[in-house]
């Protein structure tokens, strides 16, 4: 690769789009830069822009939101179920209007949510979903190859999967200047390409995802068995475990005692930001309740089983305490 000197829209990229389409079940992927580009150029090959509005879920990773507001449209965050944390199907639907263009459904942590039937096109935010089929009702699924994701790339890296011909050859066209197969601009866009290095990269990987995705499970099974009492996310039977999530009271104590390390996906709502606060338009009690209390515990392939086994004991135990032979383990971020 690096002797040929093709570095972008070559064919490593080629090869790494035909096997992500047939991994993931869909007729076509676009390899894009960002998992954020990937919700983007969806979006905006879909027609959103300035008037039109996208619904969202009020508790996930900013990039969701952030990129509808890269189009000029508006982000409606709605609440989410309290047992999944992910988008609530009638407050999506109580929040249409004559504006909205289009939803985002969240998977999540890797937890498959619902994908309600809302009579507007539905993108799927399969960031921490490697490894999910794709929903009927969804036209697309947005990707994210980010270094910690379950299919990770040695960069920032997205990708968009669909079944809709004209819609892929949109994006096509989005990530590339609006460049048509002539040569010919055709309208106006920016830049999102994938490297033939990250897509190099993303090949080798795409064969240990399957093995990876099984660990993680592993994984998170452990866990829930040790510690019962803990507010684990309802568990579904495809469930990727990108993280590994449960709620705890007194979530600042509860984490200061652990002998391993924990994280927060993620401390605030989305209308808690102060960069999106002006988009609430509706309560989302359970969005802050899951933002107030969730903890992310280490779950990542690479985890040894005896790691595995001194953080199952100290949840076992109830509490978080310091055990003098527990190293500290980090908390994958998301």
């Amino acid at each position: 690769m690096l002797e040929s000197g093709r570095l972008l829209d070559g064919p490593e990229l080629e090869v790494f789009e035909a096997e992500w389409a047939a991994a993931t079940a869909r007729t076509h992927a676009v390899g894009v830069a960002s998992g954020t580009d990937a919700l983007r150029l969806t979006l905006l090959a879909l027609g959103a822009g300035l008037g039109g509005e996208v619904i969202v879920p009020a508790f996930t990773a900013i990039p969701t939101v952030a990129a509808v507001c890269a189009t000029g449209a508006t982000p409606v965050p709605v609440d989410v179920y309290g047992e999944t944390a992910t988008l609530d199907g009638e407050a999506a639907a109580a929040a249409l209007t004559g504006q909205t263009v289009a939803a985002i459904v969240v998977h999540l942590y890797g937890r498959p949510a619902e994908v309600p039937e809302l009579g507007i096109p539905i993108i799927e935010d399969a960031a921490h979903a490697h490894g999910l089929a794709p929903s009927p009702r969804a036209v697309a699924a947005a990707h994210s190859f980010y270094p910690t994701k379950n299919l990770a790339g040695v960069a920032d890296g997205g990708a968009v999967v669909t079944d809709d011909p004209e819609l892929a050859a949109t994006i096509r066209r989005l990530r590339a200047h609006g460049r048509a197969p002539d040569g010919r601009h055709v309208v106006p866009a920016t830049n999102s390409r994938m490297s033939e290095l990250e897509a190099a990269s993303l090949r080798l990987a795409i064969d240990d995802l399957e093995a990876g995705n099984t660990r993680r499970r592993q994984i998170a099974a452990a866990y829930r068995q040790a510690a019962p009492w803990l507010g684990w996310q309802l568990d579904h039977p495809d469930h990727v475990h990108h993280l590994c999530v449960a709620r705890v009271a007194e979530r600042g104590a509860f984490r200061a005692q652990l002998p391993f390390e924990s994280a927060v996906h993620y401390p605030r709502a989305v209308t808690d930001e102060p960069a999106y606060a002006r988009f609430e338009r509706q309560p989302t009690p359970q969005a802050r309740a899951w933002a107030a209390s969730c903890i992310s515990l280490p779950c990542y392939p690479e985890l040894r089983d005896e790691e595995l086994e001194l953080i199952a004991a100290v949840l076992a135990r109830g509490e978080g305490r310091r055990d003098d032979a527990g190293a500290m383990l980090k908390a994958a971020p998301g």
